[in-house]
């Protein structure tokens, strides 16, 4: 098993090298770039300038032939690293990355290590408490769902998941946002204004006002897939002939259910272990707009949209690396919950 994970590990590798270069071409070739823009707000400039000196109408005509000069148009080039063909820019990017050097943010003008790393406590805080949540309540009502199986409870029970699992978590934020916001919960963001200066209760108070919304839009997702999931896994083992013969040696039903079949029905639920660290890290982009919440899912967002390419970059590998890690992270959990499962 232990060359299993070896092998999982140096596969992280190549995986990593072909998802970073695909993406890093596409954005080589992705029209709007750091140079382009800066190139239209100069020609921009240049219309404006032209426009205030000649009245109008003549220097918005001009203004079309306005270009930046070659030696500034070199420089340019050269600051963003695209003055060589794509292979090399990669081949140089990757150095850089290798050392721990992401680059600077355009629209930041930070290094993007710090533009990243002061948004990864707001994901993590918010990933973290709607993952424990999520586990601590789905669990406990997948077993007692499949325990009270048909029962009212259970049908009761089914038609609320079910609704909820039908409704985004981005679209709940956004009718929460709607109907409870700025009466009962504030209008998104990760704090209220002047927090610092609050006293520490308070403190208290408002960070929990502002986490409720997003950490029940961060739930809705995995509430259903998570409860119906063990539910299902421990009905499957109650029915199996290891219950049965616990059950005719005169096992009490809770020590058979909770120390023999629950076990085994925990398997399946650590499959989403290694996607939920992704969630956990690196947040979710649509929760985090809707909420105005600066966490690394916003970033990576507004890095798309402004063209800051250097850190949707750093974005794409600090995610890559904590997702690729994580599924071994769930591979390693099924070896702990089972000790019949060898990989080879």
């Amino acid at each position: 098993m232990f060359n299993y994970f070896v092998r999982r590990f140096l596969l992280i590798i190549p995986t990593f090298l072909i998802a970073t270069m695909v993406v890093f071409v596409i954005l080589q070739y992705t029209p709007g770039g750091p140079f382009e823009m800066i190139e239209m707000q100069f020609k921009m400039g240049q219309r404006g300038g032209g426009g205030e000196a000649s009245g109008g109408g003549s220097g918005g005509r001009g203004g079309a032939d306005i270009q930046i000069p070659e030696q500034a148009k070199e420089e340019l080039l050269r600051y963003f690293d695209l003055d060589k063909p794509v292979p090399v820019r990669y081949v140089r990017w990757l150095g850089k990355i290798v050392t721990g050097d992401f680059g600077t943010s355009y629209t930041y003008s930070e290094p993007v290590i710090d533009v990243i790393t002061s948004r990864f406590p707001i994901s993590i805080y918010f990933g973290l408490i709607g993952f424990v949540f999520s586990y601590l309540i789905c669990i406990p009502l997948g077993i007692i769902k499949a325990i009270r199986h048909g029962s009212a409870f259970d049908i009761t029970s089914s038609a609320i998941v079910f609704m909820g699992y039908a409704i985004p978590g981005w679209a709940l934020g956004a009718v929460a946002l709607v109907t409870l916001g700025g009466t009962y919960f504030p209008l998104g963001e990760f704090r209220s204004p002047g927090w610092e200066d609050m006293a520490l209760w308070d403190q208290i108070i408002d960070q929990v006002h502002h986490t409720i919304l997003p950490v029940l839009a961060y739930m809705v997702g995995s509430f259903a897939t998570l409860t119906i999931l063990m539910k299902n896994s421990l009905l499957e083992n109650l029915g199996q002939d290891y219950v049965r013969t616990a059950f005719a040696k005169g096992l009490s039903e809770r020590r058979v259910i909770f120390v023999h079949a629950l076990r085994n029905s925990l398997i399946p639920i650590a499959t989403g272990l290694g996607g939920a660290l992704g969630l956990i890290f690196t947040g979710s982009v649509l929760i985090e707009r809707i909420f105005n919440i600066d966490g690394m899912g916003y970033v990576g967002f507004r890095s798309v949209v402004e063209r800051d390419y250097t850190v949707f970059m750093g974005t794409l590998v600090i995610g890559l690396v904590i997702q690729l890690t994580g599924n071994i992270f769930s591979d390693i959990l099924y070896a702990l919950i089972d000790p019949r499962i060898r990989f080879r």
